[in-house]
Parts: structure tokens; C-alpha cells; sequence
């Protein structure tokens, strides 16, 4: 049996007992993922999972996961792990696809992460800086970062008490002497709770897409001793750089090229000092706060440390 046939024949097994699916079925997904779009095959098999999940719509107690321990957010540590949470929302976004919800951070003492809730799953919708009992949420992970996932089995308690959030935030500073590949002007992956970076127009999890504008800039500060990656987002970006994203578009358009974006950032940027505060996820600080330091770097040493990174 080949590794492809094994992991079909697991996920037939695992909803056996609500969903009739046969094995060849399974098989197929993960085959069209797997050959046609070249999606690792773990990846394939998590997006398989996904989508037998939401087709059963079943409870929880049905899947076998009706009991779950009280979880930490500093404690998980395991893709697609099924645990109930005490939490308060911390912050909310805009969600970035008409699939999606809410997404935002949500925290405990531990600290923060990220949360997603799918509008196919039809919940209550968390209010900013109310504390909740979530029962039945499945965690993720990608490239080394956790978030969790509400679904259509996850249960939602509004508690009396207040649940307080850890800070998890860092404050790292030091001159930027690079800004990585990936920067400026890029396109992410729509597909529901997925912000995977596209590569000329491939998802590694959903293969060939549209994909939608984004910002970012992916960096290195060297405070001399040592350096620190850090990532700022479409707001901060825009923050940092003074061009939003209507104008790297329409910037791209006109040169038919959307490097033109990062490389008219770098100008502005390379060789100034930062003090950067945020999160760490995976290698990277993800910048909420920033300011520019007063303080000037040497160009040719810049330079030096840029070309040997």
C-alpha cells in the first residue's frame, strides 16, 4: 500500500461511523492535490480532513472529541489538536475573505494567538475585549506558528469574569540591513483560512489561484550583536513606507512589474535604525508598534552586513 493509499484509508476510517465514504473518494482528493497541484501530501491531507469536517457538520461528542482538556494558548503545540479555551478577544480584524467570519487574537495568560471563525459554521460573533469558554476548537499550525480554528461544533459561553492576557509582546531595535524576498507588494492565497504567499500564482496547499494584493515587509534588524527577523503588516507597512496598497497597485500596474514596489521601500529604508514591539512567531517578531530611531547607521557597514546576509 503507498503512503497516499494509507493516509486515504485513515481518513475513510476516521468518519466511518458518520459519513460513507469510500476509499477510492479519498484517494482521489488527495491524488488531484497531490499530483496536479503538487501540494505536499501533508498538506493534502489536512485540506482532505477540512473538508470531510465541514461536510459532516457533526457534533462533538460524534467525532469522539467530547473530552477535551482546558488548554493554555502558551501550551499548544500540536496540528489539529481539539481543546476548549478560556480566553478573552483581544483584537479583531477585518476579515479578508467573505468566507471567513471573524478572525482576530484572542488571549490568556499564556499569552495570544490568532483565532478564525468561518461563516459556513454559523456562531455567535465574539466582541472585542469580552472573555469567552470556547469548547471544541481545532488548532493549526503553519511554518511554526499556532492558531485555532472555530467551527460549526465549537461551543461559546460568555463569562462573567474577565480572563487576563499575558504579554507575549518582545521589543528588539538595531538598523535594518535587509529587506527580504517576499517584501512589498505580493499576492496571498483566498481560500478560507489561508494566507499562504502565492509563488507565481501557486498556493503550496491550493495549487493555482487568483490571489489577493497584499503588503508586507519582511526585515533584519542587526543591533550588533545579534539579528532579529521581523515582519510588518499591510497597516504597518503602509505606516512605515507611506504608500498604501491602492497606490503599490496602482504603481505596479504602470510599470508592469511589482518589484518596482519594494524596491522604491528599500530606499527609505535600509540602513535607518528601528525599535520594533510585538509578538514572536515562528523566527519572526510581527511589528504592532514601531518607531524610527535618531540614530544614523554607517552606510558602508550597512551595505557589508546587507551582502553577507
Amino acid at each position: 500500500m503507498s503512503e497516499l493509499e494509507t493516509h486515504a484509508a485513515e481518513i475513510a476510517e476516521q468518519f466511518s461511523d458518520q459519513l460513507e465514504i469510500p476509499q477510492e473518494d479519498v484517494e482521489e482528493r488527495l491524488y488531484t492535490l497531490v499530483e496536479e497541484y503538487r501540494v505536499p501530501l501533508e498538506e493534502a491531507r489536512r485540506s482532505v480532513v477540512s473538508h470531510y469536517l465541514e461536510e459532516a457538520g457533526m457534533e462533538r461528542d460524534e467525532l469522539g472529541h467530547g473530552d477535551n482538556e482546558e488548554t493554555l494558548l502558551g501550551d499548544i503545540g500540536e496540528d489539529e489538536q481539539w481543546v476548549d479555551l478560556r480566553v478573552t478577544v483581544a483584537d479583531l480584524w477585518e476579515p479578508g475573505h467573505d468566507s471567513i467570519a471573524q478572525v482576530g487574537l484572542v488571549g490568556d495568560e499564556s499569552g495570544t494567538m490568532k483565532f478564525v471563525a468561518f461563516d459556513t459554521s454559523d456562531l455567535p460573533k465574539l466582541e472585542e475585549g469580552k472573555s469567552y469558554a470556547l469548547s471544541n476548537v481545532v488548532t493549526d499550525e503553519y511554518e511554526g506558528s499556532f492558531s485555532v480554528k472555530l467551527n460549526k461544533t465549537t461551543g461559546i459561553t460568555e463569562l462573567d469574569e474577565v480572563i487576563e492576557v499575558g504579554d507575549d509582546a518582545v521589543t528588539v531595535e538595531g538598523a535594518l540591513v535587509d529587506v527580504q524576498s517576499g517584501s512589498g507588494l505580493i499576492k496571498r492565497c483566498p481560500e478560507e483560512d489561508c494566507t499562504r504567499v502565492l509563488q507565481n500564482g501557486r498556493c503550496s496547499e491550493h495549487g493555482q489561484v487568483e490571489g489577493e494584493f497584499d503588503l508586507r515587509i519582511k526585515a533584519v534588524l542587526d543591533d550588533g550583536m545579534d539579528v532579529h527577523e521581523v515582519i510588518f503588516d499591510k497597516e504597518t507597512t503602509e505606516e512605515l513606507t507611506g504608500i498604501d496598497l491602492d497606490e503599490a497597485k496602482q504603481m505596479a500596474q504602470d510599470a508592469l512589474d511589482t518589484t518596482v514596489v519594494v524596491e522604491e521601500m528599500i530606499g527609505d529604508l535600509l540602513g535607518q535604525y528601528f525599535r520594533v514591539t510585538g509578538p514572536v512567531f515562528s523566527r519572526f517578531v510581527l511589528v504592532d508598534e514601531f518607531e524610527r530611531l535618531s540614530e544614523p547607521a554607517d552606510p558602508e557597514a550597512v551595505l557589508i552586513k546587507a551582502r553577507s546576509i
